[in-house]
């Protein structure tokens, strides 16, 4: 076998939970283990990493990853953490975001390689579409007792209100009865004898555990992992703008990379253990050399390049970094041209934009044009004139005076110019 997989989780501090006997299990031979992500959407977000990160090096650790996207699971919606029902997709839809699901997990897991450790991936739609209602109830559920799923702290958490208003459903409530289903259904068919997931998930984990020793005869085993959380108390994986996902078209890889950029010290040295597969010798120096000069921001630029690396790729990074310096350039103007027009938006994004007609633009602009009369970007034309005097405004970061005129020689994307007054104040004119 390779590296012992706990020990891996413990010093990433990745592990939560694990029940007695799971190492020794895993030491004996070659284990399958799973995990579930919902199919609600066609991409995961970065929410999903730790879970994805899990079974990432269970697999280098010489063991087989199952990811088991839950086609039927996603059409009732899981209790845990949430206060509302979600909606339920169709067959079409689920088919469809289980392909995109595949795609962005082989970023991370191996499902080609003929080694007896290749991952795989399953749909529990595929095995509950044919199970009737009264052959769940009969072969399932007289297994497990009420009280049992009364004491979950999911369960206990809707109906007591604390939650939602509504009290929970009773679909919902048979959730981690199809999810412990799931985990018996993979023991036997596919020799799976571990289940992981986030700390929330532990009471539908030992759901299917029971299961496994109640109808299976055998015996399952839980791991979970810690849910992360920013030293801030704001909720991790969330921007302004929601979620923050792993495709390109919904949160572009420069959004993608300024989101771990941004990191606090104290989580970036927590995230580049979880989010990233270097060793401890690496990450222990990155530490040390970021605590001697923090303003560098080593752990933080660090952790962005290899996560935007593995979720994106090398090209990505590259020009997410550049994007991101290049407020700060030396050879601004030059540089500025090389960015194409969505990454050039990206980066100005929220900045006052004005349009001026390009018929306008060709009979010339001057700075107190740009600035005020045809933009009212400043209140007042006297205003223009104080800052111009005051060598305060610059054009693509190029000092100018009030005798400038723009051309199109100033044109970024042959439709963008940047204004500034002083340091603080951006401004954008786009030509339509």
């Amino acid at each position: 076998m390779g590296k012992n997989f706990v020990e891996e989780l413990k010093w990433r501090g990745m592990l939560h939970d694990s029940m007695p006997g799971v190492e020794e299990h895993l030491d004996e031979a070659m284990r399958s283990a799973y995990v579930g992500f919902d199919p609600t959407a066609d991409s995961l977000h970065i929410g999903n990493l730790v879970p994805i990160m899990l079974l990432a090096h269970y697999q280098r650790c010489g063991h087989k990853p199952v990811a088991l996207v839950g086609g039927a699971t996603g059409m009732i919606g899981d209790p845990s953490g949430k206060s509302s029902e979600r909606n339920l997709l169709d067959e079409k839809t689920l088919r469809h975001n289980q392909e995109a699901i595949k795609k962005q997990l082989s970023h991370f897991l191996d499902f080609d390689s003929n080694d007896a450790n290749a991952a795989v991936l399953v749909n529990n739609y595929d095995w509950m579409k044919e199970f009737s209602f009264l052959e769940f109830i009969r072969d399932v559920g007289k297994h497990i007792t009420v009280n049992y799923m009364m004491a979950k702290d999911s369960v206990k958490n809707r109906i007591s209100g604390e939650t939602s208003n509504d009290g929970m459903s009773f679909t919902e409530f048979t959730y981690q009865l199809v999810q412990g289903y799931d985990f018996l259904h993979l023991y036997r068919d596919n020799d799976c004898t571990i289940q992981m997931g986030g700390s929330d998930q532990w009471g539908n984990i030992t759901t299917g555990t029971e299961l496994i020793r109640r109808i299976g005869g055998g015996k399952g085993f839980a791991i979970t992992c810690p849910l992360i959380t920013k030293s801030d108390g704001s909720k991790f994986g969330k921007s302004e703008g929601g979620n923050v996902w792993l495709d390109a078209k919904r949160t572009s890889p420069y959004k993608f990379y300024q989101y771990w950029l941004n990191s606090s010290d104290e989580d970036a040295q927590k995230y580049i253990k979880i989010f990233t597969f270097l060793s401890e010798d690496e990450i222990n120096s990155l530490i040390s050399e970021h605590s001697e000069a923090p303003h560098l921001r080593t752990l933080q630029k660090r952790l962005a390049q290899e996560i935007t690396m593995m979720v994106h790729s090398h090209e990505d990074f590259e020009n997410a970094e550049k994007a991101s310096n290049i407020l700060f350039s030396k050879s601004f103007k030059e540089d500025i041209k090389t960015l194409n027009e969505t990454l050039f938006l990206d980066v100005f994004e929220g900045v006052p934009q004005a349009e001026i007609s390009k018929a306008d633009f060709d009979e010339g602009l001057d700075m107190i044009g740009a600035l005020a009369a045809k933009t009212n970007f400043l209140k007042s034309n006297g205003e223009a004139r104080r800052a111009l005097k005051e060598n305060s405004v610059s054009v693509n970061k190029a000092k100018v005076k009030e005798d400038y005129k723009l051309s199109s020689e100033d044109l970024i994307n042959d439709k963008y110019i940047i204004l500034n007054k002083g340091k603080r104040n951006t401004y954008i004119i786009k030509i339509v």
